[in-house]
């Protein structure tokens, strides 16, 4: 069965602007202030905090924190905490791959049409409490393994970023690697929020 949270970006391998890869950081830096790029680990307002997921990152875990206390004592999550959270990471997602230089395209303020999917339904069912209750205990695993794996990843984009410059393309073999790294850390950045209780495979697959 698919994670119920899916991410994907359509790929661009070849013809690369390079002269925005070259300053792609500088670039992005009005959207990694607000919803933050791509990091070594997750965090989320939670006090895991291995990069920054920008102003809005620190909104939307305090109304994680807001939803965690609901879903426990109230039994619901509020929909208009789960919609703002979803539209952060929606933003999110794109960043991290124009950050990532897996993109050109730079990324619209908000949402807009994008050639990333992030996908992401609201949780009808009751909720685990028990999960939820636990949940900052529940992703420590994935935390250490992503902690590694970004380190491996952040190699990988710093060979891309030269690549680039002096070839014009992505390296193919690195470009599936990026985006299963990427897929894996935004599926347990939305575990870790609240918006799913089905617990993350240790996976980079779709």
């Amino acid at each position: 069965m698919a994670y119920p949270v899916a991410y994907d970006v359509e790929p661009q391998l070849h013809d690369r602007n390079r002269l925005t890869v070259f300053f792609r950081i500088i670039l992005a830096i009005p959207h990694l202030i607000l919803v933050g790029g791509p990091a070594l680990a997750v965090g989320c307002g939670w006090g895991v905090h291995w990069g920054s997921n920008g102003i809005l990152g620190v909104v939307a875990g305090v109304m994680a924190i807001i939803a965690w206390f609901a879903i426990l004592f109230a039994s619901t999550h509020p929909r208009g905490l789960w919609d703002f959270v979803r539209y952060f990471m929606s933003w999110r997602a794109h960043v991290v791959a124009y950050t990532a230089l897996l993109r050109d395209d730079y990324p619209p303020f908000g949402e807009g049409a994008y050639p990333v999917t992030y996908d992401v339904a609201y949780p009808d069912m009751p909720r685990d409490k028990w999960s939820v209750g636990l949940r900052i205990f529940y992703v420590i695993p994935h935390i250490v393994v992503l902690f590694f794996i970004g380190i491996a990843w952040f190699i990988t984009a710093v060979i891309a970023w030269f690549s680039i410059l002096f070839t014009g393309s992505y390296p193919t073999g690195l470009y599936p690697f990026a985006i299963g790294y990427l897929r894996w850390s935004l599926r347990v950045e939305s575990y870790l929020l609240l918006m799913r209780d089905e617990y993350p495979p240790f996976s980079f697959e779709p």
